[in-house]
């Protein structure tokens, strides 16, 4: 199978997800916006071949020179895992009449407002939601709706632009914030605990899911500096209180007739037990949560992920044996990481349980928080107990310091 992906080197886990095509035996082609030379090693080592364009959100020109590249009558499929390239994936496959999701699939997987209409004609319970173009739609909707609700792009991605309204007042401050985004989805800000639902599926059909929970909620991280983010990929995914949320993820899939490849979904829990659709993207969840994955059950997901769309098969044996913590860290200051207090603290009670120390080393500038969830670095840590992952997750949250000057 001779599999095109889009942007191979970037971001962070394209790379993998290439190597993980090529090792199950797929001939990997790439295009991007890289150049050949700034591809990481071992994208240039995996790859048969690379073409290169001047913007990758040039749709119209990258689709004309992918109908152009001689290689490309040989290609038996496109790939993309990063949200922005989702429509291009579909305009190539259209353009070279290759099998996968076309532009009309794909669009409710990237238009917030389509997703949620699709569900709701399939009777699944969303958010009660408004699609809005101008400050006067976006009150109208709040006085339709109620408060407190959500404000979020249409075509957004993570927590980007999304805010928490409570009143009047907070809607006034929060518009002239949103000037630069074309259209907003205004909706019920559903309480409850959030989780994903991620699947590698075949034909339709799920050949894996993973289930993790975020502590605090998204939103909540991205608006208060001082919060370490936790996102836990649970062992137990089959516990009853979780089994709505799953059957709820499988009628979203089934809903919007997603047929092979990576999904992540976001769903809310309430108190009552009652579960509410958040948002889903036909691409795998961000900030190294795959990783979480492989740790978790492990086995190599980005390879299972490739066999299943190049070849539509699922060899591995999944063992669930862990789950896994990514404590994200925020250092206290602006400049480059001074130093790192707590760190040998840590390391000496839960070395045994850390899988990979991502920090940040002293020395490396200091990265802008609110523009990326894996700000500066984390710890993986795993256990399978879930109650003594959580006790060493917030020690690690409260505990372990970097400092930036």
């Amino acid at each position: 199978m001779n599999i095109l992906i889009l942007s191979p080197g970037y971001p962070a886990e394209m790379p993998q997800f290439t190597r993980g095509l090529a090792e199950v035996g797929a001939n990997v082609y790439g295009v991007g916006d890289q150049h050949p030379g700034a591809l990481p090693e071992s994208v240039q080592r995996n790859l048969s071949g690379y073409l290169p364009v001047r913007s990758l959100w040039d749709e119209d020109a990258v689709v004309a020179a992918v109908r152009a590249w001689p290689e490309a009558r040989r290609l038996d499929g496109v790939e993309c895992l990063w949200e922005p390239g989702m429509l291009l994936a579909a305009r190539i496959r259209e353009a070279l009449g290759l099998p996968g999701l076309r532009v009309a699939e794909t669009v409710p997987f990237r238009d917030k407002e389509a997703m949620k209409q699709v569900l709701d004609r399939a009777r699944l319970r969303t958010p009660r939601h408004v699609r809005c173009a101008s400050a006067s739609a976006c009150w109208e909707a709040a006085e339709l709706i109620g408060y407190p609700l959500i404000i979020k792009p249409i075509a957004g991605a993570g927590s980007a632009d999304t805010y928490r309204v409570e009143s009047m007042e907070d809607l006034r401050s929060v518009l002239p914030r949103l000037q630069h985004v074309p259209e907003v989805s205004v909706e019920e800000f559903v309480e409850g605990d959030e989780f994903t639902f991620d699947t590698v599926t075949i034909r339709g059909k799920i050949a894996y899911y993973n289930i993790a929970w975020y502590r605090p909620r998204p939103l909540v991280a991205r608006s208060n500096e001082w919060i370490s983010p936790q996102v836990i990929a649970l062992r137990h995914v089959d516990q009853a209180t979780l089994a709505e949320g799953v059957k709820l993820g499988r009628a979203v899939i089934q809903a919007l007739g997603f047929q092979s490849g990576f999904t992540h979904m976001e769903w809310y829990r309430k108190a009552d037990g009652e579960v509410v659709f958040g948002e889903i993207g036909a691409r795998p969840p961000g900030a190294h949560q795959v990783d979480q994955m492989n740790f978790a059950c492990e086995f190599d997901v980005y390879r299972e992920w490739g066999r299943a769309v190049a070849f539509g098969r699922f060899d591995a044996e999944i063992k669930r044996n862990y789950n896994v913590s990514n404590i994200y860290k925020r250092a206290q200051g602006q400049g480059q990481i001074a130093r790192i207090a707590g760190l040998d603290r840590i390391e000496r009670l839960y070395g045994d349980h850390i899988v990979w120390n991502n920090l940040l080393p002293v020395g490396a500038p200091r990265r802008n928080w609110r523009n990326t969830l894996v700000s500066d670095g984390f710890l993986m840590v795993r256990h399978p107990e879930l109650a003594t992952l959580v006790r060493i997750s917030d020690d690690i949250g409260e505990n372990l310091h970097l400092h930036a000057e």
